[in-house]
């Protein structure tokens, strides 16, 4: 039977920060977080023994003074082991995210997205998906994203994001180079019953058709492919359309997405931050050069 590697990390205060940014570009998925005399502790589950291995000891070499203990647990309880820590999220005033134990039915005033927890994927617990969710309600709120329209969700990880504007009245489309993302993306829009309006696909930006078009595309992955891949994002947003870019460090990252995007003719974007991270917003984009 397979195993689930428990990762417990303990920091000083004045690193966790820090921790916490090195933990976010390595680990896709949520993590616990919680005092621990003068320091903090995080604790994370992962499936994949060679990656847990593997960054355990990029831990012992950035972080020479923590401490990192590690364990082993059956896979059946992953499950169990979330449910200790996984709490709704709420991500601005249209969504919550929860897991499947905690859905009652009850909306009280926002839109629920149920996840189930899984090894590798995102849980929304992840300040880049509350952001970026939080920036997704408010353009509804605004009118510019509206029951109706398409969308791309590139990098779909667990599919909350499409699983979000699928709610919201829009279809589309999640992209993601994992299978085993898909494969998490397609049984929670099923979760969701949003499975007839989201269609999930193994590929990256490449996988689309040159003339295919979005009115609404969101890319919640790393800076470095966001700025490779700019043009080609960039032909897939409908004339007018909307661009959301996250995952995108605040402090290091924003400045170099921002002028990859607005050497090809699309302006400045809208910034919205959380914590250390940036969420980059083109509401119309439109006046480029396509050629």
């Amino acid at each position: 039977m397979s195993t689930l590697l428990k990762i417990e990390f303990v920091t000083a205060e004045d690193h966790a920060d820090e921790a916490g940014i090195f933990i976010a570009t390595k680990v896709p998925h949520g993590w616990e977080e919680t005092p621990c005399g003068p320091g903090r502790r995080f604790t994370l589950y992962l499936e994949d023994h060679p990656l847990g291995m593997e960054l355990i000891r990029a831990m012992e070499t950035q972080f020479p003074d923590s401490e990192v203990t590690w364990s082993e647990r059956e896979s059946e309880n992953w499950a169990m082991a979330w449910k200790d820590f996984f709490n709704p999220v709420n991500c601005g005033e249209t969504f919550t995210i929860l897991p499947p134990w905690l859905e009652d039915g009850s909306e009280n005033g926002t839109t629920h997205i149920v996840i189930e927890p899984k090894m590798a994927f995102g849980t929304g617990h992840h300040s880049t998906t509350s952001l970026c969710l939080a920036t997704i309600g408010t353009m509804a709120k605004d009118g510019v994203i509206e029951p109706g329209q398409s969308f791309l969700d590139l990098g779909t990880g667990s599919g909350i994001l499409g699983i979000g504007l699928c709610k919201l009245g829009l279809t589309g489309i999640g992209l993601d180079i994992d299978p085993q993302a898909i494969e998490c993306a397609r049984e929670n829009a099923e979760a969701n019953a949003v499975a007839q309006s989201m269609r999930c696909a193994v590929g990256s930006i490449d996988f689309l058709e040159p003339e295919a078009v979005f009115n609404i595309v969101v890319a919640n992955i790393l800076s470095g492919p966001l700025i490779e891949m700019a043009r080609d994002i960039l032909l897939h947003v409908r004339p007018g359309g909307s661009l959301i870019l996250s995952g995108i460090l605040a402090d290091k990252q924003k400045e170099a997405v921002t002028e990859a995007y607005e050497r090809l003719g699309i302006g400045a974007p809208v910034i919205n931050i959380e914590g250390e991270w940036a969420c980059l917003v083109w509401e119309r984009v439109e006046g480029w050069d396509r050629a």
